[in-house]
């Protein structure tokens, strides 16, 4: 993986899209159809060729892209984002140093990645299953993400599904964020650049 700001920008990206569909899914029970459909496609692309593989395209990530711009400040929605994103990050921190618990990720992913031959990734049943990926693996290695939203709209079995595989797709693109160079100092030092590098991104998205 090439260790550029282009890289780490499109990395985080990732982050802040599958961010900002947990937001959208916890508050509305709906969510971008692309751009979900994008960040799951994310989780089973092991081998990818480049970081922007990853994701297919630039604008796939226009959600992300945005949400980059905009996201990261004291507002209420803007911390709550910040929030998640740092949680995800130590999430991914802490998986990394744990070579049992990354060796049965990728054993579980192996085994969403053949069932997808047979079954669509966005059925109900394959969103369950990359849920529960997420609940076995990721979710005992800790911190515990809380995620903030409308009560009666958590409370519903498929909502908790969609929004755990999306925890999951921020992970995975914590993972991608690593591999190409980005540390947290980079969201201090770096952060006006990597918004001026997703704005030109948007602006041909």
């Amino acid at each position: 993986m090439a260790n550029t700001l282009y890289d780490r920008t499109i990395a985080f990206a990732g982050i802040c899209q599958a961010v900002a569909l947990v937001q959208q899914v916890a508050r509305n029970g709906q969510c971008d159809s692309a751009a979900f459909e994008t960040a799951l496609k994310t989780i089973t692309n092991m081998n990818p060729r480049n970081t922007l593989d990853v994701f297919g395209d630039e604008s796939n990530l226009k959600l992300g892209l945005e949400t980059l711009i905009k996201g990261i400040d004291s507002t209420p929605s803007g911390s709550e984002t910040t929030r998640y994103i740092i949680s995800i990050m130590a999430l991914e921190r802490k998986l990394n140093s744990r070579p049992d618990s990354m060796a049965q990720l990728g054993d579980r992913l192996s085994t969403v990645e053949r069932q997808t031959e047979h079954y669509d990734l966005f059925d109900d049943q394959m969103i369950s299953n990359l849920a529960s990926v997420y609940l076995d693996v990721i979710s005992p290695v800790g911190p515990r993400i809380q995620v903030s939203g409308t009560p009666e709209i958590l409370q519903q079995t498929i909502n908790q599904h969609k929004v755990r595989a999306l925890l999951l797709a921020g992970v995975r693109c914590a993972v991608l964020w690593r591999q190409v160079g980005g540390k947290r100092r980079h969201l201090i030092l770096n952060r006006k650049k990597m918004v001026e590098q997703a704005k030109i991104l948007l602006a041909r998205a």
